[in-house]
């Protein structure tokens, strides 16, 4: 690697390819210290105007120090690539000569020139390791080579699609996964797919001064003073109304190639949820540890309840009205901020997000239902 102090730029000799049309791919060799000199961290964060910017999660200060540890061994094997985005400011000039006969053809070497920028506007971004190169510049062995692949685009929803993609199969906060999901519009394995529809109407429940779940929400990007309810949990009662055949929001799923009615799901949502919030003003907006509607048992557990309510008021003459009945009947009978849940003998505050405590409740909640429905 050099360092051209004129310019201000690194030349390192790399290899270029392009596995997507249209975007050059380039493998070479760091001193791993230098990462930090190219590139930058994009933080997931939201503006003030609530739109999604970054991807990366908080510094794991833990895993970092465990990297750092191991880096400063004398002796260490440290082949883990850090993979970058860089922007189109990056220029490759290729080696001339003949190629070895029989070789296999698939990139050009030569010469990559990388601008070095201030903290905020460099020519490249860490799309995944993160932590790694975090420990590469706190540690003692400074000229460590790392392996780095990089792609050229400044097109954000790339680089997230890559993010995903990449940490799919790793312990990443499956959070974040939900949060950035929505920014992606490219083609997505069927189990990311399916999960894209529930942090998208999240988004619009939080985002919606009309939603009961307004800036009530916590997300990764967005920690706000007022939000009580784990975005997950949400995002996973609305998975359950999904699935066919019976889930409230199953209907409005585009069949073949036809496009999902998002709009129509969003309603319902407003429809049901709205009327939660009436039904039990005291419980709603509190912290889980005083109102067990917050936890995210009982979002769940009122999300499979949605279910049934939902799919009953859709054949009444005033859907609206049913659903509120149905949830004023419910409420003398639910223990979300004091007293016992009847007949299965649990203080509210025992309530816990296990699955076994989930399906429990919204066996009994459905059960309580249907009762009341009858007697009506």
């Amino acid at each position: 690697m050099k360092f051209n102090a004129v310019e201000k730029t690194v030349a390192v000799r790399a290899l270029r390819t392009q596995q997507k049309l249209g975007i050059d791919t380039f493998a070479f060799f760091l001193p791993g210290s230098s990462v930090f000199d190219l590139a930058d961290i994009s933080r997931i964060t939201r503006d003030e105007k609530d739109k999604l910017r970054g991807f990366q999660r908080k510094e794991i200060r833990n895993h970092v120090n465990g990297i750092v540890d191991f880096l400063d061994q004398t002796d260490v094997l440290f082949p883990n690539a850090i993979i970058l985005a860089m922007s189109e400011e990056v220029e490759f000039k290729q080696s001339r000569g003949p190629a070895p006969a029989g070789m296999i053809d698939l990139a050009n070497t030569g010469t990559l020139y990388i601008p070095i920028r201030d903290e905020g506007s460099k020519a490249a971004w860490i799309v995944d390791g993160q932590q790694r190169s975090l420990a590469l510049s706190k540690t003692k062995n400074v000229n460590l080579p790392v392996p780095v692949i990089a792609f050229v685009s400044r097109d954000l929803e790339i680089q997230r699609e890559q993010f995903i993609l990449v940490n799919k199969a790793r312990p990443l906060p499956s959070r974040l996964i939900n949060e950035l999901l929505p920014e992606v519009d490219t083609l997505l394995p069927r189990d990311l797919a399916v999960r894209k529809i529930p942090s998208e109407l999240v988004n619009l429940l939080n985002s919606d001064p009309q939603s009961p779940f307004h800036q009530i929400i916590r997300r990764i990007s967005d920690e706000h003073v007022d939000a009580v309810i784990i975005d997950s949990a949400l995002v996973e009662a609305i998975k359950r109304n999904l699935r066919p055949p019976l889930g409230a929001l199953n209907q409005f799923k585009g069949l073949g190639s036809a496009p999902s009615d998002t709009e129509g799901m969003y309603e319902a949502l407003l429809v049901f949820w709205s009327a939660v919030k009436q039904a039990f003003p005291d419980a709603w907006g509190m912290p889980p540890a005083k109102s067990r509607l917050m936890h995210s048992a009982g979002i769940r557990a009122m999300g499979s309840l949605m279910d049934q309510i939902m799919l009953r008021a859709d054949g009444s003459d005033n859907p609206v009205a049913e659903v509120t009945a149905a949830l004023k009947r419910l409420s003398p009978h639910c223990a979300w901020t004091a007293g016992e849940w009847p007949e299965i003998g649990w203080q509210w505050n025992e309530v816990q997000s296990t699955p076994a405590h989930i399906s429990r409740l919204s066996e009994h909640l459905s059960r309580l239902d249907r009762e009341l429905s009858r007697k009506r």
